[in-house]
């Protein structure tokens, strides 16, 4: 199936990128990790960040920990198999639409090289009794398990030929049923979560590799902005937005759930960050922040001590050069439960060792105080959404 690749999306005026000098310390130091993380995979679940293993080597780990935010500590959660390899594996957040119990999620792994793994955690906080642990064990909680179907049947993600290093995914769809896969070279996939299949697979337009990149949904306030423009034509179809950045890529990407087709736009990219590739990530409301990287410079791969802030709504670049306390790639970026804070996790310094690093900044010395209160506003009202009965 072709994709539809449209011209560029975005007025030629507006591609604007600018430098800015920060005259503050704008990054915290947090209590350092247990062990060194690179490459690793991190969700949020309340006032918990959840540190879901690293790339598998002799000094990093498959341990995962949980984070509380809240004391600044660590709890051990569990290993992942020991036939599983982590080589740019992906962990995302499953959305049960049934369920109720708040303190409760699930999580799917999938991902690794040169084997692939596909398994799932059903997670209860660490930080709860102890007199909780037993029930736990007994309910398979907080222990990495084969993903199945509705009949029990392993499930594995992905063909034989997939390769899934710096694999990234999101989950989207009208019933968030969508796993939405973005991988090397320049693939895209979608499987259904309800049916266990794939849907459809596709090939990006773009000259680059794609792998360790940045793959997000478009906000859901942007996409709001879209039907406005275009009602009549959204509201017969379903369509999921995604944006993603590798390199020189920018790509906007629409998926149609009807006729399961996507619609392809380029996007601005600056050149600070055009030779750039495993940087961290977040994006909240209007913008995307993006942390550290890894580039090439005479035939060797260099760190970045830079960050970059890109404007959804504008087409808009700006780079903070030498920003942060030391170049790092390889690291993992997430919001705090309130999306206050963006919390910094691991990675690789500018002497290619990994590190225990863990730091955090304040969302608002990036972005306005109009863009931090609408995302704010908009996940509260999502999980109000979600625990309606």
């Amino acid at each position: 199936m072709a994709n539809r690749i449209i011209a560029q999306k975005y007025p030629e005026t507006q591609t604007e990128q600018n430098q800015d000098i920060i005259t503050f310390t704008p990054f915290q130091s947090l209590k350092e990790l247990p062990i060194p993380f690179i490459q690793s995979q991190c969700v949020q679940h309340k006032h918990e960040l959840l540190i879901c293993g690293g790339y598998d080597t002799p000094d990093c780990t498959r341990d995962c920990y949980s984070y509380n935010t809240l004391k600044n500590e660590y709890k051990f959660i569990c290993k992942y198999p020991s036939d599983v390899q982590l080589w740019g594996h992906c962990v995302v957040k499953l959305v049960d639409n049934n369920n109720n119990d708040g303190n409760e999620t699930t999580l799917l792994s999938f991902g690794g090289y040169p084997y692939k793994h596909t398994l799932m955690m059903k997670y209860v906080s660490v930080w709860s009794d102890d007199n909780d642990n037993e029930m736990k064990k007994s309910n398979n909680c907080n222990e990495w398990i084969p993903f199945t179907d509705n009949h029990s049947n392993p499930i594995i993600i992905g063909r034989d030929n997939d390769d899934y290093r710096g694999v990234r995914a999101v989950i989207g769809g009208s019933s968030n049923h969508l796993l939405f896969i973005t991988y090397f070279q320049k693939n895209i996939s979608v499987f259904d979560l309800n049916t266990f299949k794939f849907i459809v697979h596709d090939t990006l337009p773009t000259d680059d590799y794609i792998w360790y990149h940045c793959f997000v949904l478009k906000p859901e306030n942007e996409q709001e902005q879209e039907t406005i423009k275009s009602n009549e034509e959204k509201n017969k179809k379903e369509i999921s937005e995604m944006l993603l950045f590798c390199f020189k890529t920018g790509l906007s990407i629409e998926y149609d759930e009807d006729d399961n087709t996507f619609q392809v736009y380029q996007l601005p990219v600056c050149d600070h960050i055009a030779p750039l590739y495993a940087y961290a990530y977040v994006c909240i409301n209007n913008i995307i922040l993006f942390f550290g990287g890894c580039g090439c410079k005479d035939d060797d791969l260099v760190a970045s001590k830079s960050m970059h802030k890109y404007s959804i709504r504008e087409y808009k670049w700006m780079t903070f050069q030498n920003i942060l306390p030391s170049p790092f790639h390889s690291c993992v970026a997430i919001f705090n439960e309130d999306n206050t804070y963006v919390h910094i996790i691991g990675g690789k310094n500018d002497k290619k060792i990994s590190t225990s690093t863990h730091m955090k900044t304040q969302v608002s010395k990036w972005a306005s105080e109009k863009e931090v209160k609408k995302g704010i506003e908009l996940k509260v009202e999502k999980e109000g959404k979600e625990n309606e009965i």
